[in-house]
């Protein structure tokens, strides 16, 4: 049986986002005890946007849901607002109806990373395993903060950060160097999803997501292991998705 990835454009960065938002409502409709892995960054605002505004429609309710984070800076505070756990209260745990005790984000704090790097995993596990994983794409093909180098197999655990990587995301730290290392959960961990939903807008990312769609499944484009996974969406703007063809395309 071939498995294809299938590929959506949209005109605008804003239509993009909304459509993810929308496919993550489908989901949550279907199966109200959803458990989600959720991204951070620039790129996801939209996207909880869109969520906490179908909520306030009462379109939808978090009431069941179990959120998994992909990724944590190592040092900063939960309470700091440059931390992943606060960025997610402050878009979307805030102000919708979720359980907060049923939202979980590594720790950046832990005095064992490896120790909870091991608990992390196995809290996925005893939630019965991530349902939907969303996701974005660095500018090196990162996905998560698996750098360019990281195992395919690899499992939640504290990496070191690229250079690209700290530039890209000083502009969250009023151009300040942010931390160096984060928890992030590994390549394998991500592939264990049962669906995963790629988001990738603005001409910034376009030779990642040509790089990630259309290249040789290598370490150096960490994205390229998404196409060895059965259920796989893609969701681009027209500056990300120029030059990749608008059908789906196979898995390796």
């Amino acid at each position: 049986m071939e498995f294809r990835m299938r590929i959506n454009h949209f005109p605008t960065t804003v239509a993009a986002a909304h459509a993810v938002a929308d496919r993550i409502a489908e989901r949550l409709k279907a199966k109200p005890n959803i458990v989600l892995g959720l991204a951070t960054g620039a790129t996801m605002e939209p996207v909880y946007e869109r969520l906490v505004a179908l909520h306030r429609a009462g379109d939808i309710s978090f009431s069941g849901v179990t959120s998994f984070n992909l990724d944590e800076y190592v040092g900063l505070p939960p309470a700091d607002p440059r931390s992943y756990r606060s960025t997610m209260d402050s878009q979307l745990f805030d102000l919708v109806d979720i359980d907060k005790a049923r939202t979980f984000v590594p720790d950046g704090l832990a005095a064992d990373a490896a120790a909870f790097a091991s608990r992390y995993e196995a809290m996925i596990r005893e939630a019965g395993g991530i349902d939907l994983q969303l996701l974005g794409i660095g500018r090196n093909g990162h996905i998560g903060f698996n750098e360019p180098g990281a195992d395919f197999a690899a499992r939640t655990r504290v990496v070191d950060l690229e250079a690209s990587t700290l530039a890209a995301n000083s502009a969250f730290f009023g151009g300040a160097q942010p931390p160096t290392q984060a928890m992030t959960m590994g390549i394998g961990t991500i592939l264990a999803s049962r669906e995963i939903v790629v988001l990738a807008t603005g001409a910034a990312k376009r030779d990642a997501v040509r790089a990630a769609l259309l290249g040789a499944v290598t370490a150096d484009c960490p994205a390229t292991a998404l196409r060895r996974h059965g259920n796989v969406s893609w969701w681009l703007d027209a500056e990300s998705g120029a030059g990749v063809p608008g059908e789906n395309l196979a898995a390796e």
